[in-house]
Order: C-alpha cells, then structure tokens, then sequence
C-alpha cells in the first residue's frame, strides 16, 4: 500500500482532461496522497480544474524537474495509451525519475521493475500494479452463492464510464448510513486508491473468476461488498465482465450509463442499445439461465460530466422514465438513491 503521506506526481502526458488519464483523475478525486502536479507539457500552466469536472487546484507542468522541485517523491503513472504498454518515448522520463530518487507506480501491462530495478536505491521502489499477488488463484466453482451478504457488481454500458467511481461513491453513501460496506477493487486505479484488490484484465482467463471468487470469499464477513465493474458485455474487445459476474455471483448490480451517449466511445459503429435492454441483458447473463444468483439490476449509475445541471436533471429524470429504476449522478449528486436501491431490494 502506498504510504500516504508521500508526496506524488501524476504522469499524464498528451492527455490531462481525456478519458486516457482517468487514472489520474481517479486518484485526484479519491487518493489519499498530496498531489503536487500532473506532468503533460501540451497543458503546462493550466490547473486540473481547467480541464476536468474536478474542482481541484493541483498545476499542471511540462517536466519532471519541475515536479520533482515541488516535492514529489513518487511518480505515478496516471494515463493508459490504447493496449496498455509503455510507450518507448517515456522510459526517459521513468530512467530519470528514478535517478532522481523517485519510487515509481505503474498501472501498465508492461513491468518496470525488471527494467529499472537495477538503478533502485534504499527507500525506493516499483510498483507493478498488473502483477497478481500471491498464488493462482483456483477455478471459480460459484462458492460466493453461498454467502449470505449482499454482493453488488457495477456494470456499464461501454468501457471508461465511470464504474470505479460510481462504486466508491456508492459504498461512501452505504457507510454513510452506517451499514458495513467494503469496495473491492478490480483494476489498476482502484488498486491504487484502495492500497488491495486484483489487477483482473492481468489475470489468465481460466483463473480469472476464481480470482474475483477468492477475493469475494475474503471479504465475507462484510454486510455489503461493492465490485468495481470492468469492461461491457456490449464492447466485443472486453471479456472482464463474465468473469465479474461468475466469480462474485452478486446478488444486486448498478448499470453505470453515461448521459445521451447513442453509440460506444470508441466503436461508434456499435450502438448502445436500449437501457431496458441492456439491463435484461446483464441480468439474463448474471443468472446463467437458472443456474447462477437470480442479480437484479437495482438503480443506474448516470454520468452527466459533460452536460449543466439543468441537462443533468433532464437526462437523470429521462433514465428513470425508461428504465423504471431509481438514478442519479454519484459525482454530481450523491449516490444516496443508488444505496437505497441497494439496501431496499
């Protein structure tokens, strides 16, 4: 777990304010540590607030040294290019955090301690967040059927739409009312955020439920879990969301939905079908005909980041109208209606 009283840098170069560095966006808004600055030298001088939904404060600078003279002491990489790899033209910048005596997170596919391990002094450290801990996991024989607490997955309608944060809203609220909520983390930011979870899209398919099985089991004792969703049924690249389903065998899901959105972010040949439609589809897959926990999808998570609050209301009220579910805004306006979904059904 990254010690929270050291001071961190978010790398985010080319892409401050797009969907790319949602990592760095999610551990402005969530992570325990300062943050000094997000490195992206195409937006230099500006603040995060400038560019995102964040009311945040934290500059943006070109270089390194400058990061460094503000006082960072660990460099996190808060951007994902397409596919995840490292990308050649930043291991100067990682070589050189490291001579600077920087530790480093890395949310990538690609492993950096193997290349940069070398140049590690006392104190410093690497931080792999894909790698899986401890031993593989067993094959998922739907053992989580059997608890008797409430498991609920977050599911959405296309990648990067805000499942991570819809979940650490909803079990903020649920521990608001005083219920004992645990969110379990599932991917790279949440695991950075969290300090424990698995990293799932790292995880070998056979053992991928399992793995979100074992981790569902460990935390049993908890009245409510919250599973950070990955990926959609919708999307034909993702393949993370049967294991969700299989190895938590959740007994309750929010459908995560970003406002007005007609067709994938990344696919616009693929359209977003009806909300009515992709719930029973969620739900028809969850159940595995029969044979798996009957989950029912109880409210929907709406992102509306891009639209004013007026639009918001509209779109928020619209959703309700269609699906018949009870939604709202986690970010904008409290996931207080999602919990009460959670805790009524």
């Amino acid at each position: 777990m990254l010690d929270p009283t050291l001071p961190i840098a978010l790398y985010a170069e080319a892409t401050a304010g797009t969907l790319n560095a949602k990592m760095s966006e999610g551990i402005l808004r969530y992570g325990r540590n300062p943050v000094v600055a997000v490195i992206d030298s195409t937006q230099a001088g500006k603040r995060m607030r400038d560019l995102s939904p964040l009311d945040s404060d934290v500059p943006l600078v070109a270089t390194l040294a400058e990061a460094q003279a503000l006082g960072a002491k660990v460099l996190v990489l808060g951007t994902a290019p397409s596919g995840g790899r490292v990308p050649p033209e930043w291991m100067a910048v990682l070589h050189a955090a490291v001579a600077g005596g920087m530790s480093i997170v890395n949310g990538m596919h690609d492993r950096l301690e193997p290349v940069l391990g070398a140049g590690l002094h006392a104190g410093q450290w690497i931080w792999d967040l894909r790698v899986p801990q401890g031993e593989p996991p067993p094959i998922a024989k739907a053992r989580a059927a059997a608890l008797s607490n409430r498991r609920v997955l977050m599911v959405g309608t296309d990648m990067a739409i805000g499942k991570m944060t819809a979940g650490l809203e909803l079990t903020r609220s649920l521990q608001d009312m005083g219920r004992d909520a645990a969110f379990l983390a599932t991917g790279q930011t949440g695991i950075a955020i969290t300090g424990r979870g698995i990293p799932l899209d790292a995880i070998r398919v056979d053992h991928a439920a399992g793995a979100v099985e074992r981790m569902v089991l460990e935390a049993a004792a908890h009245e409510i879990v919250v599973v950070e969703g990955q990926g959609s049924l919708l999307h034909p690249g993702s393949t993370a969301t049967l294991p969700l389903m299989r190895g938590s065998c959740c007994t309750h899901m929010v459908l995560c939905h970003r406002a007005g959105m007609q067709t994938l972010d990344e696919l616009t040949e693929i359209r977003v079908p009806p909300l009515r439609e992709v719930i029973a589809l969620n739900e028809a897959v969850a159940a595995a005909a029969g044979a798996l926990t009957p989950a029912k999808v109880v409210a929907v998570a709406l992102n509306t980041a891009r639209m004013s609050a007026a639009e918001a209301g509209d779109a928020v009220r619209r959703v309700e109208d269609e699906t018949g579910l009870p939604a709202a805004d986690p970010v904008r306006d409290g996931a207080g209606r999602l919990a009460e979904a959670v805790t009524g059904a």
